[in-house]
C-alpha cells in the first residue's frame, strides 16, 4: 500500500481513492468502513484483510477515465495489484491442487513483469538522500550559469527555461530513483517458493 499510495499521489488521485473506500457496501465477513482510508491513523489485522478485499473494487474506481499519458501506467498498476491480490488470496487456501498451484504461479509471474510500475516508489533509504544530493547541487549548476549570463532574460523567456529546468531535475531524480532501486528483498523471494513448498509438504496454513 505505500507503493500504491505514491502512486496516487503521484497522480493526484489520493481522494478519488477515498472516496469509493467509504462506500463499500457490507458483505458476509467484511466490515463496512466508516473513514477515508488517509483517515486510518492504525491499522490491525481485521483492517488489512479488508484491505486485501476491498482494494480490487476501489482502485479501478480510483483510477478511472486517465488521460492518454497515464494509460500504461494505470493499466500496469491495476494489473500488478490484482494479481498480487488474487495471489495472496488463493494462498490461504486450506488445500491446494495442481491447477491452484499453476494460478499462484502464474499470477506471481505477472506480478513481476509489472511490478517495475511501483519502482520508483520503493524509497530506499540510501537512494533517496543521494537524489537530493544530485538535485542540489543540479540546482547550483543551473543557479551559477544563470549568472554568468550577460543579456537578461525576458519574463517570458524566464518562465520558460524555469519549466525546462523543473523537467529535466524531475527527470533525473526519477532517473537515479529507478536505476539504484530494485525488488532484490526477501519476502518477494518468499512468494517465489510457496509452490514448492506445498507440493513437497502439502497446504501451509502459515
Amino acid at each position: 500500500m505505500e507503493w500504491v499510495e505514491g502512486f496516487l499521489k503521484q497522480h493526484k488521485r489520493q481522494q478519488a481513492f477515498d472516496n469509493p473506500w467509504k462506500e463499500i457496501p457490507p458483505y458476509p465477513g467484511f466490515s463496512v468502513q466508516k473513514k477515508a482510508y488517509r483517515d486510518i491513523a492504525q491499522w490491525q489485522g481485521k483492517e488489512i484483510r479488508n484491505l486485501g478485499r476491498g482494494i480490487s473494487a476501489v482502485l479501478p474506481s480510483a483510477l478511472r477515465n486517465p488521460d492518454s499519458s497515464q494509460y500504461q501506467d494505470f493499466k500496469s498498476t491495476l494489473k500488478c495489484v490484482s494479481v498480487l491480490v488474487d495471489l495472496t488470496l488463493m494462498g490461504q487456501y486450506r488445500s491446494h491442487t495442481p491447477d491452484t498451484l499453476s494460478y499462484m504461479e502464474s499470477y506471481l509471474q505477472t506480478f513481476h513483469r509489472t511490478k517495475d510500475t511501483f519502482l520508483e516508489f520503493l524509497n530506499w533509504k540510501a537512494t533517496s538522500p543521494e537524489a537530493n544530493r544530485q538535485d542540489l547541487e543540479l540546482g547550483e549548476l543551473m543557479a551559477v550559469q544563470c549568472a554568468k549570463e550577460v543579456h537578461p532574460r525576458t519574463v517570458a523567456n524566464r518562465r520558460r527555461l524555469a519549466d525546462q529546468e523543473r523537467v529535466e531535475r524531475s527527470d533525473r531524480q526519477a532517473d537515479l530513483i529507478r536505476r539504484d532501486n530494485h525488488f532484490n528483498f526477501i519476502k518477494m523471494h518468499y512468494l517465489t517458493d510457496f509452490a514448492s513448498h506445498v507440493r513437497r509438504f502439502g497446504s501451509i496454513s502459515m
